[in-house]
């Protein structure tokens, strides 16, 4: 019902990725010493994002008013805010990615960058929060510790950027307030954002607004001189020729890059009869360029780079020409070879060839990660293209194709996550017979689905626009692996709505029951309760409809955890509920987390021995069913039932062998929870410091790494104790010895 599952006997193997430092014991209780030295933890973590710019060329005035303002803000002793903005097209994430290069050392602690148009949501609000949690990971944040609220994410934001001297560089910024809020703070460091408006609100706090220009004459000649390589040459007969082009691009990067292609792929053009093409190109496609609306560039300048896109469309082939113009369908404009395939009914390989001579015509992008993206007037250019030459019917196609191919792909990596999760949808359909890319374990599900987080999104947009509802609400369910995982609260809610609706259109109560029961996760974790409540209350309805057990069982699992927040006693009967259906469904397993819930819930009730008799009842079944991690979740719930019925002796011994058990599968944020129970336990019962002190420390350690503010919590008491002669290495954040 929504955990995770592996063995239930500690080996030496582990049923988790490891990140850093990993250790694995039976039983302890002190001893050890724990060495770790992350590289990534919290406050250390030194995050270094940019991108580097290509073919990148003068901006030497701009270069420097950016290091003026930087200096001034630094003799203030203040963070410093500024802003560049200009037509799309002109240079400005090249110009800030480059500086900031240049600008390394004077940021010792790292650089983070954040794409906002990747991060872009329908709701208000919603591209700041998953900023905020962009900056924290960037900065050392574990998942388990990043915050519900975009209040609380900035808080800790804040706290995580004091004492330090950070840039930010925001890219594609449409709203003011995102870059106030993720000003670091803290004196030496500086947020840098991009975008196409002015957003002068910025000035009136003291934020540098500085306008990028396209390239002057001497700047782009010598950028295309750069980008032509051996057909630069071609400029020295007539070098005003290339000033001349400079002027008919509009002095716009993107369109100087597509102008250097033509003249690198034909030896024979020269610099004159290109532009004579280009002026006369300009004037005729005025009524091309006026379709492409939207795009942010004003008038000569619009018309002559859609001129410089068309001429060089007109050198594609036939196939080349039609692969153009469908990309610029896809609903995302980053992707792989893969996803081209699909989409066009190409085999890999020839999409591949496609994709690289689009990228030798200078109208694609390469990225490092072995995918292509489509700059955004090229975006606009190839779409205007396709609805000029292409039919509805195709043009429907391959927006369809390109949901099929992720709906397949999310799939395996679903399963790959986990198995015998449960679901509506039939994973075998739809994963059909394609191959597994996780197969091999070289390849993580779970890393694909972030990386392809913002395409997923964009294609569930672009089924609900077409009304494809069934693989709509197919792809919200088997996408929630993801989520399970990665805390995006907003996105989550998104996906779960859109595929909720998509479901009650399609006539499947068991899909809408399913949606809206998990829906009330986030909910839930935002402090949503009343709108959770709402969507539980539908889902009940819709899983009595359906008639699925197992899935009644579910909806009655979600059900009691909102409950567990108002009425400990109907909390109680739902999970009751949940274990008869279960039961009754056959699946033990489920069975096992329903008993896990309920002597939760009766330990919270004040029915000690109850709860630890159900406890008992739930480690068995978990054991049974081979699931390590749950088993020793339930062994940590017995041990705080027991503190309830005063068996102390036993309560400290679940607690330790919890502990034990989840730091050996790197469940590290269950681990440091039981052993701050432990601590506490002992403290109380008049333990020695040093055992104390012990449980303390790795548990400190533990929310250090992760980033969580629980660390300075930690951190303050263990400074109470008495010291110990072994205690002195974990005070300067070395070696913890226990």
């Amino acid at each position: 019902m929504g955990h995770e599952h592996g063995s239930d006997e500690i080996t030496n193997q582990s049923s988790a990725t490891v990140h850093g430092a990993h250790v694995q014991i039976g039983h302890n209780h002190g001893g050890i010493v724990f060495a770790c030295d992350h590289a990534a933890q919290a406050g250390r973590a030194k995050p270094d994002q940019i991108p580097r710019a290509r073919s990148f060329v003068n901006r030497s005035a701009e270069f420097a008013s950016l290091d003026g303002w930087l200096d001034q803000h630094t003799r203030a002793d203040e963070d410093a805010v500024g802003l560049l903005s200009g037509l799309p097209g002109v240079g400005k994430t090249a110009t800030a990615c480059e500086w900031a290069h240049r600008a390394r050392d004077r940021f010792p602690d790292g650089q983070v960058f954040v794409d906002f148009a990747a991060l872009r949501r329908h709701q208000i609000g919603g591209d700041l929060a998953e900023a905020a949690a962009w900056c924290l990971r960037a900065l050392g944040v574990a998942e388990d510790y990043l915050p519900s609220t975009l209040a609380e994410r900035l808080a800790l934001y804040r706290s995580q950027c004091a004492g330090r001297r950070l840039l930010i560089v925001l890219d594609d910024v449409t709203e003011p307030g995102h870059i106030s809020a993720l000003a670091p703070g803290s004196p030496g460091s500086a947020v840098l954002a991009t975008s196409t408006a002015v957003l002068g609100e910025l000035s009136l706090d003291g934020a540098r607004l500085l306008a990028l220009a396209p390239l002057d004459r001497v700047s782009g000649a010598r950028l295309l001189a750069r980008l032509a390589g051996a057909g630069a040459g071609a400029f020295d007969a007539d070098p005003h020729q290339a000033e001349r082009l400079v002027d008919l691009c509009g002095g716009l990067p993107v369109a100087l890059r597509v102008v250097a292609a033509r003249l690198n792929r034909h030896r024979w053009l020269t610099p004159a009869t290109l532009a004579d093409e280009l002026a006369d190109e300009s004037d005729r496609l005025a009524a091309l360029s006026g379709r492409s609306g939207g795009s942010g560039v004003a008038g000569d300048k619009e018309s002559s780079v859609s001129g410089a896109f068309n001429l060089a469309y007109r050198d594609l082939s036939a196939g080349q020409g039609r692969l153009y113009r469908l990309l610029g369908l896809l609903p995302y404009p980053l992707f792989d070879a893969g996803t081209v395939a699909a989409a066009l009914r190409l085999a890999p390989s020839a999409a591949r060839r496609g994709l690289d001579e689009l990228v030798e015509a200078g109208l694609l992008q390469p990225e490092p990660d072995d995918r292509y993206r489509l700059h955004s007037l090229v975006r606009l250019h190839a779409r205007a293209l396709a609805e000029a030459e292409d039919d509805p019917e195709q043009r429907t196609a391959v927006p369809a194709r390109v949901l099929a191919h992720y709906l397949q792909l999310s799939a395996l990596a679903d399963r790959a996550i986990r198995a015998d999760r449960l679901r509506v949808a039939d994973l075998g359909a739809l994963v059909g017979t394609a191959p597994d890319p996780f197969a091999d374990g070289t390849r993580s599900p779970l890393a694909w689905l972030e990386a392809e987080r913002p395409a997923l999104l964009a294609v569930l947009r672009e089924a609900e626009r077409y009304g494809w509802d069934r693989p709509a609400w197919q792809l919200a369910e088997v996408v929630t692996a993801l989520y399970l995982h990665h805390r995006h609260l907003g996105e989550w809610q998104e996906v779960l709505r859109t595929g909720a609706a998509a479901a009650a259109r399609d006539g499947r109560p068991d899909a809408e029951a399913r949606l809206r029961s998990m829906l009330s996760r986030p909910l839930l974790d935002l402090g949503q309760d009343d709108e959770a409540r709402t969507q539980l209350e539908r889902a009940l309805l819709c899983a009595e409809l359906s008639g699925h057990l197992l899935l009644r069982a579910s909806v009655q699992e979600f059900w009691g955890r909102y409950l567990e927040r108002h009425d400990l006693e109907r909390a109680q009967e739902a999970f009751v509920r949940c274990l008869e259906l279960s039961e009754q469904a056959g699946e033990p397993r489920g069975a096992a987390l329903a008993l896990l819930f309920l002597g939760g819930a009766q330990s919270a009730a004040g029915r000690g021995a109850a709860a630890v008799a159900t406890l008992e009842q739930a480690v068995a079944g978990l054991q049974a069913c081979g699931d390590a991690r749950m088993t020793a979740r339930a062994i940590a719930a017995r041990g705080r039932a027991r503190i309830r019925t005063g068996e102390v002796g036993a309560a400290a011994a679940d607690l330790a062998a919890a502990a034990d058990r989840l730091c050996a599968l790197d469940a590290t944020h269950y681990e440091a929870q039981a052993r701050v129970e432990l601590a506490d336990l002992l403290e109380a019962g008049g333990s020695a410091d040093a055992e104390v002190r012990f449980q303390l420390e790795r548990a400190w350690q533990v929310h250090r790494d992760g980033g969580s503010p629980q660390a300075a919590v930690l951190r303050t008491r263990l400074d109470a104790l008495p010291p110990t002669a072994d205690s002195g290495p974990a005070a300067d954040g070395g070696a913890v010895e226990g």
